[in-house]
């Protein structure tokens, strides 16, 4: 078959066991998120064991959909791109909240009235993706870069005050683990150079086991199969008003979309249109949200998290996040799977999680290298974007005295950065000449084709 008939990276079909071990390689390195999300919901909500682990399986189980959903596309649901889905970070405190607030089945209804408003407001936020420009995307993925890394140096460390904050050993086992995976990058080549973050991941796993410091007991332990229940908290309770800071945080959210979309199609060489590629995207977490507010986890949404993933690998094709949907899907239902991803520790997660997501700061940087930044505009633009962005990121607290509606938008540092970039480059960058001018579509970087 002539080059001209084979089919784009993305849409390539791998053999099986590429498609697995890479396909794995996705899971492992957003395994702790869903499992993380659901402890800290048990843990302050104080919910039993039993319905702790119930949640824990319908978290993988909507992960794993959802990622399968963003992979294939129907019917305009998802971006037909490689994406993750993940429980987003800001809603799972929300979702706390009103559930500390209210009850968990006013928790549970603000969830599925967000996915709803995601649908409501979509038409008019695809009107507005030509406010997006790269200069404002590649800041986005900086301090989208910045505060991953952030959360993730957090769980390093541990808990400040706490006997084991700045525990040698775990830092030590993060440390080696980015070793590892930056070893495993510079010595191997082909397909083993690509699972460079995979193995990265289980020599630190080794390492940890050889030191005593993993627990294998619960992953016998426990029942073999495991299926989420339908509405654990019973009937949803519609709140308007309690809704509200998860309605706001449905805007956020579309705005970090179209970053990720842009960067993913720009990385995988899929030449897009964004007005049809964001609301696939936002349509899929808009979907599977609402899935989420029935089976009681708060918001799925996709994750720039595997962003690094695709862009170290350089493995493009969309199928291999696929597989990744499937495996989770099978951990949702196989419980000592489960276990056994919630037994690697968390410094060793974390470890390889600060590879992946400093690589999402190199492809904003790579962006607005392609932006003029010795013109005057675009250096404010810039300036006032990150300075805006980076306050809440940097100093936590900063505007806890402020009320509690402007703490959610001036408290987030993606949020403040997207809109100041958005609004200084209406003002430095938008002569009417320009105005028309189409949304620049992702082109193919010059790499060579997996």
């Amino acid at each position: 078959m002539s080059r001209a008939n084979e089919p784009a990276p993305v849409d390539a079909v791998l053999p099986f066991s590429q498609l697995l071990l890479f396909g794995l390689q996705h899971v492992l390195v957003m395994a702790a998120v869903p499992i993380t999300s659901v402890f800290l919901v048990a843990k302050a909500l104080g919910l039993s064991a039993a319905l702790t682990v119930n949640l824990i399986s319908a978290t993988f189980l909507l992960c794993g959909l959802g990622t399968l959903l963003q992979s294939f596309g129907p019917w305009k649901f998802g971006a037909r791109l490689p994406f993750v889905m993940v429980p987003g970070g800001a809603p799972i405190v929300m979702f706390v909240t009103i559930a500390q607030q209210r009850d968990l089945q006013t928790a549970s209804g603000a969830v599925i009235l967000t996915a709803l408003f995601y649908f409501l407001i979509l038409p008019v936020f695809a009107r507005c993706l030509r406010f997006f420009p790269k200069i404002v995307i590649g800041t986005l993925l900086l301090l989208v870069s910045i505060n991953l890394v952030k959360v993730y140096g957090g769980i390093i460390a541990g808990k400040a005050g706490t006997p084991t904050f700045g525990d040698p050993v775990n830092i030590g086992l993060a440390l080696a683990t980015i070793g590892f995976t930056v070893l495993f990058a510079r010595l191997f080549k082909g397909m083993l150079g690509q699972l460079a973050v995979l193995l990265g991941l289980l020599a630190g796993t080794l390492l940890a086991a050889a030191f005593g410091l993993m627990d294998f007991s619960p992953v016998a332990a426990g029942p073999v199969w495991s299926s989420p229940t339908l509405l654990p908290f019973g009937l949803p309770h519609f709140d308007l008003v309690a809704a509200v800071p998860l309605l706001i945080f449905s805007v956020i959210s579309m705005v970090e979309a179209t970053g990720q979309t842009v960067a993913v199609a720009e990385v995988v060489g899929r030449p897009i249109d964004p007005r049809d590629a964001v609301p696939r995207t936002v349509r899929g977490d808009a979907l599977v949200s609402l899935l989420g507010g029935l089976f009681g986890t708060s918001m799925i949404i996709t994750s720039g998290e595997n962003i690094g993933i695709v862009r170290a690998t350089n493995v493009r094709s969309r199928y291999v996040t696929a597989m990744a949907g499937a495996i989770l899907v099978l951990i949702a239902l196989s419980a000592p799977l489960g276990r056994l991803a919630s037994a690697i520790p968390a410094a060793v997660v974390g470890g390889t999680a600060m590879v992946v997501f400093a690589i999402i700061g190199t492809m904003g940087i790579d962006m607005l290298r392609r932006t003029d930044l010795h013109e005057r505009g675009n250096m404010f633009v810039l300036a006032g974007a990150l300075t805006m962005g980076l306050l809440p990121i940097l100093v936590p607290g900063l505007y806890s005295r402020f009320p509690d509606t402007l703490q959610l938008v001036l408290g987030n540092g993606l949020a403040m950065g997207s809109i100041t970039a958005v609004v200084l480059n209406l003002l430095f960058n938008r002569p009417p000449a320009e105005r028309a001018a189409p949304l620049p579509s992702a082109v193919p970087p010059p790499v060579s084709p997996q």
